[in-house]
């Protein structure tokens, strides 16, 4: 797995928090008693979830220890768990809601986690799972061909999604309902080195990790802000636009 810095990651807390609000928004579950955010990073879909049902006893779950530390220093209230996802998918312990953001791109396996995941679901309760679905955008396939070009020290596994109805196949047989939808984000940046912060905190990480010392890693972002510069322009204002297409997938028990 790649290494999270909780610091990174907030930068663009508002864009990286709203498609959290939006999953939270169109769950049909009244009063879920018992919740978990599985990636839940350094707890700002947590609190999403926490706004939305404040009489639920709230758990967040992340694999990175610096993540965990963060959130538990924000919400000592809250349990806390760090551990792998697909770890704790093979245990038997069932909520009300399962909630994850963007989280479930870096688990491997969908074919078996995903089922894994709705027995997690009490009955009555809910999967819901919101995951970007760009990996083939400009952003990506620059990223990944400058990687070609670096001394990588072990091998990239990126983030990866299947398409809407391979999630609706697999949780279907399991669920009274599924819900699916696609949401383009354009996010709205000052400049072109907004979309390489961005990266840095997310989609970079395995790559940036592979580097050998931080001059090959300085200079692998050096290249890929001057191919981002080419392929999103700012516009009249100087700002760029950024599209960010994501999967959300509702699946009740």
């Amino acid at each position: 797995m790649p290494s999270w810095k909780a610091d990174q990651y907030l930068q663009f807390a508002v864009q990286r928090t709203q498609p959290a609000r939006d999953l939270a928004a169109r769950i049909d579950l009244a009063e879920p008693r018992e919740v978990i955010d599985l990636g839940c990073g350094p707890g700002n879909s947590t609190e999403v979830l926490a706004a939305r049902w404040p009489g639920a006893a709230i758990t967040g779950l992340d694999n990175s220890a610096e993540m965990i530390g963060r959130a538990r220093h924000a919400h000592p209230e809250w349990r806390w768990v760090a551990e792998p996802i697909e770890n704790w998918a093979a245990g038997g312990q069932q909520f009300d809601l399962v909630f994850s953001n963007a989280a479930l791109q870096w688990v491997p396996d969908h074919p078996r986690v995903f089922p894994r995941l709705m027995q997690h679901v009490a009955p009555g309760g809910a999967l819901a799972v919101q995951m970007p679905a760009n990996i083939d955008a400009a952003a990506h396939t620059l990223m990944r061909g400058i990687a070609a070009r670096f001394p990588l020290t072990q091998s990239v596994r990126e983030w990866f999604i299947h398409g809407s109805g391979f999630y609706y196949d697999a949780l279907a047989p399991l669920a009274s309902r599924v819900d699916l939808w696609t949401t383009e984000y354009i996010h709205v940046m000052e400049g072109p080195e907004d979309i390489v912060e961005w990266y840095k905190g997310t989609g970079m990480r395995p790559f940036l990790d592979s580097l050998p010392d931080d001059r090959e890693r300085t200079r692998f972002s050096s290249e890929y802000l001057e191919a981002i510069r080419e392929a999103y322009p700012a516009r009249r204002d100087g700002r760029v636009l950024f599209p960010f297409r994501r999967l959300f997938v509702v699946a009740y028990r």
